[in-house]
């Protein structure tokens, strides 16, 4: 078929814009599909399959932009040839959800932008006391199906939080995203590097965001878990509701419904604390279920928003994640300070429910954090903990590390910390029970010694 003119095109825009009321026109962001779609082809709304009775033009109405995936959008079918209007379609999710958009495709009318996220200079967070695990084993598990740019630097945060604060073993965590690369859907493009500091993506993408390899990954932890060990998950990307009940989006095949998802968390074997951190859309409905089915001793859940409802999103993050990884973690992705602290009771550690507090008063006004947890206990587990008890002990041991750490690149920095200093450092801790004001001079000594030996060069 003949190429539809500008002259055309420009008639459908001006169409679709003019019949928005004034508040619609406002928020609602507008693409054109100009190369004709043709009769008896179909149009997929992620899994909502749109048939096409005419050679037809296709405008997409995204009606809240900000929002995760799924909220209420539209596809407006033009006739190619006449350029009327003859049919329009309720929707949840968009087109190209899971491919590249083709370069047909492009927004003609975008009142609210989500791509310029303002200009924060990435600064050095201040060294803190190292984190301690006295525990059993640590894992964590990553997912983003449909991930975009911003569901990808949500993981990339909360990955170098685990390794680089926590000193979690890299191999212990299980991280899928979408095509089983650092890629995501959508802008920006090429993959560059990760907004919060500038650097290179660390975090090696283990599979795709699927649940063929979310089960894989959990019927590996049916092997490894054991009743003294903790383990994180965390899902991003978007999520729907069928009516009945939350799903979690992935990249190919079937969608992850909030009860398949807590039953097969009901097959891992007991272990001792659960931490679910969830960010998508309709994520309040997998709690309860989860709840049910845990075999933790202890299990939290938190969601960034109701069952009923969306999560907000962001030009590079979205706020709930990384306001709940930045809780953990004692700094923003620049590395700037905190709304407060979110260490209420002063324990050297921030809980699962002192992360979730934070996140949810620092909230964006439109997400409904959902908190739910086995027990008051429950609440208590946590990543690591910083042993405060002995605090002229992390005053002395910042004072010795923190030349190598304004001058390391960070990833090195702490794998020598968690990996060769403080297991060279235990034998002293051990014994600080009976250390006395007067040898703090002699363990600063030894401290020094200790860490010019592991760190010095």
């Amino acid at each position: 078929m003949a190429r539809v003119s500008s002259k055309k095109l420009d008639a459908i825009r001006s169409r679709v814009v003019n019949g928005l009321s004034w508040t619609a026109a406002e928020k609602t962001n507008l693409y054109m599909e100009s190369r004709v779609l043709k009769r008896g082809e179909s149009v997929l709304a992620y899994k909502q399959r749109i048939p096409l009775r005419r050679n037809t033009i296709m405008v997409f109405a995204d009606e809240n932009p900000e929002l995760n995936w799924a909220h209420p959008c539209k596809y407006l079918l033009h006739d190619a040839k006449t350029g009327e209007l003859y049919k329009e379609v309720d929707a949840k999710f968009p087109p190209y959800m899971m491919v590249d958009r083709p370069k047909s495709y492009k927004a003609f009318h975008e009142p609210v932008s989500i791509r310029d996220a303002g200009l924060r200079y990435p600064i050095l967070p201040r060294l803190r006391c190292p984190i301690r695990w006295t525990g059993g084993t640590r894992y964590a598990v990553l997912f983003a199906g449909g991930a975009n740019n911003r569901h990808t630097n949500d993981m990339e945060f909360l990955y170098r939080t685990l390794v680089d604060l926590y000193g979690f073993d890299a191999s212990n965590i299980y991280v899928l995203n979408y095509d089983g690369s650092i890629n995501y859907n959508g802008d920006p493009k090429p993959v560059g590097n990760w907004p919060g500091d500038g650097t290179a993506y660390r975090m090696p993408v283990h599979g795709q965001g699927t649940k063929a390899a979310l089960d894989s990954v959990f019927n590996t932890l049916k092997t490894r878990l054991s009743k003294s060990d903790l383990l994180l998950v965390h899902t991003n990307n978007h999520g729907g509701h069928n009516g009945t009940e939350s799903y979690l989006c992935t990249y190919s095949g079937a969608d992850y419904l909030a009860s398949a998802f807590a039953a097969k968390m009901g097959t891992l074997p007991k272990f001792e604390c659960l931490m679910v951190m969830m960010e998508q859309c309709h994520s309040g409905g997998f709690n309860s279920p989860i709840l049910a089915q845990s075999p933790a001793t202890y299990t939290s859940v938190s969601s960034a928003c109701e069952e009923l409802r969306s999560s907000i999103g962001g030009a590079q993050f979205d706020p709930f994640a990384r306001d709940w990884i930045a809780a953990m973690t004692g700094n923003t992705p620049s590395g700037g300070a905190l709304a407060s602290n979110p260490d209420t009771d002063g324990s050297g550690k921030v809980s699962a429910a002192e992360a979730h507090d934070y996140a949810d008063a620092v909230k964006h006004s439109y997400d409904t954090p959902v908190y739910s947890q086995s027990s008051a206990l429950a609440g208590d587990c946590h990543l690591g903990r910083r042993w405060y008890v002995w605090r002229f002990y992390c005053r002395i041991l910042l004072e010795k590390l923190y030349p190598y750490y304004e001058r390391w690149p960070r990833p090195e920095f702490y794998e020598v910390l968690h990996h060769k200093l403080m297991p060279e450092l235990r034998e002293i801790e051990a014994k600080l029970q009976h250390v006395s004001d007067a040898q703090e001079k002699e363990l600063g000594e030894v401290l020094e010694r200790i860490t010019k030996e592991v760190l010095g060069r």
